[in-house]
């Protein structure tokens, strides 16, 4: 997934902001790791510019280069824990326009223990555009002496240490792959990660990692890909770097998945990494497949032309940009064979061993969506809640609100919340003072307490701007979904400042 401005979260995973009106694009992203020896955890922030959208001034003689302007800041709660303002220069370039590559920035500081807020800001120096503002949830959990792994870590390239800098490691500066998309010419990934205080619970034994990689949909091992690596329990930090064949691998959605095992095989770590992958000459979906193989399949039995064309059509929230386009060949005029035979690649794509089991799975989500969210004119799976629903299945936690009322101070940026609630249906909250009110058009809060290769606590918050009914998504912090600035500001009907933040605000963050 790559846009042009492309930010990605922790864990690598990618969230997309809206587009400013200059060029700079950017991936962000951001690892946790851990000093066993002085019990001390770290955050690792990386920026990957794209030098062909900063504006390049002149340097030295004949040489140019871009300067983008960075701050970044860390709070836990209120409380400052972490903040860096530095200007960050592209390596010199002899033209001023249409450079074509790459540069890394790579920053490092400790943290303890704890829930953060991470606010990055980006400027390109000599535009005019307002700053590129991130902002996410930094989770930093490592207990003293017990063993843990650290996040998955993709390394784009590895060479030997000449001058040791913030990329060394082990004697190789390692620059990060911050991204979660892999294309075809991407034959092999590099994993890298660390592992902790093994030896205090091994006490010198062996243990196994083991790295796989498997469908995100159904969690199922894709089987010819994987390697297994034998190590011995005598460090308390062990890094492991290794190399990964995915060049079978087609295309769809997956989790990297590192395993630690003891002697008895029992897993006693594991860690995931979520990626999408494009490889259309490796697709099953591409290969041959012969009439009698599609007439003993399950697609067989879906023999209503007019029925098959609405499944296939519903696959879409779960589809690569590749089988979409597929999809979409698919006219009225195409043959029933022609449609079930699609339908049959889609699964065993998703599941080569048991592709009807994955396909009734998805039909239960789909059958929910048609009596819970259809519209007039509008299936259920073709709404944003339908297509979340069918994309990340039931939400752990859902709000309602049709009549939500907020109360505030007239003071300018003073807002009260929560401190008195009215009603299950419509909450109302009131402050010691009475003073001003915020009325909210009908909305719903759902958040996931885990989506694969994010976060915890990823909300949706959709919005029903015409009271008639239908929500429509309008900010979410998932990766790879929407994100609206002043959000609540919209949702209030400009009753809030654009930088205030109210109930539902407050709401959002929580995730409840």
């Amino acid at each position: 997934m790559r846009k042009q401005i492309l930010l990605i979260a922790a864990l690598l995973a990618v969230m997309p902001l809206a587009a400013q009106e200059k060029h700079l694009a950017a991936l962000f992203g951001y690892s946790v790791f851990y000093r066993p020896d002085t019990d001390q955890p770290y955050v690792e922030t990386y920026l990957d510019f794209d030098a062909n959208t900063l504006n390049f001034g002149s340097f030295e003689e004949g040489s140019y280069r871009a300067t983008v302007s960075i701050t970044l800041t860390v709070k836990r709660g209120d409380s400052l824990a972490y903040v860096k303002k530095y200007n960050l220069h592209s390596p010199a370039s002899n033209r001023q326009e249409k450079n074509h590559f790459t540069f890394v920035d790579l920053r490092r500081f400790a943290l303890s223990n704890g829930l953060y807020d991470l606010r990055m800001e980006l400027k390109d120096s000599l535009s005019k555009d307002a700053p590129i503002v991130l902002t996410e949830k930094l989770v930093v959990l490592y207990e003293k002496g017990k063993p843990a792994i650290s996040n998955l870590l993709l390394i784009s390239s590895a060479t030997e240490t000449v001058r040791e800098n913030m990329l060394s490691r082990g004697g190789y500066d390692m620059v990060p792959y911050i991204d979660d998309f892999l294309p075809a010419d991407r034959e092999t990934i590099f994993p890298y990660f660390e592992i902790y205080n093994l030896d205090r619970e091994l006490k010198g034994g062996e243990y196994a990692v083991r790295l796989s990689v498997e469908q995100k949909e159904t969690g199922r091992r894709v089987g010819n890909i994987g390697t297994e690596l034998k190590h011995s329990a005598s460090k308390s930090l062990r890094a492991v770097y290794a190399g990964l064949d995915i060049k079978g691998l087609p295309s769809g959605n997956y989790n990297l998945v590192a395993e630690v095992s003891g002697a008895d095989g029992a897993v006693l770590l594991r860690k995931r990494l979520g990626f999408m992958r494009s490889n259309p000459g490796a697709d099953p979906s591409s290969a041959e497949l012969t009439e009698d193989a599609v007439a003993a399949s399950f697609a067989s039995t879906l023999k209503d032309d007019e029925q098959l064309g609405y499944f296939i059509d519903a696959l879409y929230p779960i589809s690569s940009p590749d089988e979409i386009a597929t999809a979409q060949k698919l006219t009225d005029s195409s043959s029933l064979q022609e449609k079930q035979t699609y339908f049959y690649r889609f699964w065993i794509a998703r599941d080569p061993i048991a592709p009807a089991d994955a396909w009734r799975e998805y039909e239960k989500r789909l059958d929910y969506v048609k009596e819970r969210f259809s519209y007039p004119l509008t299936p259920g799976y073709r709404t944003e809640r339908g297509r979340v629903y069918l994309q990340y299945g039931p939400p752990d936690y859902i709000r309602d609100e049709k009549n939500f009322v907020s109360a505030k101070y007239l003071s300018p940026g003073i807002v009260v919340s929560s401190q008195v609630e009215a009603s299950a249906e419509a909450t109302t909250y009131v402050n010691a003072s009475g003073q001003g009110t915020v009325h909210y058009l009908p909305y719903q809060l759902w958040r996931y307490n885990m989506l694969p290769g994010d976060d915890p606590n990823r909300v949706f918050l959709f919005w029903d701007e015409f009271r008639s009914g239908f929500y429509k998504l309008l900010n979410s912090n998932a990766r790879g979904e929407l994100r609206t600035a002043f959000w609540e500001r919209v949702l209030s009907q400009n009753q809030l400042e654009e930088n205030e933040v109210g109930a539902v605000g407050e709401q959002f963050e929580r995730g409840f």
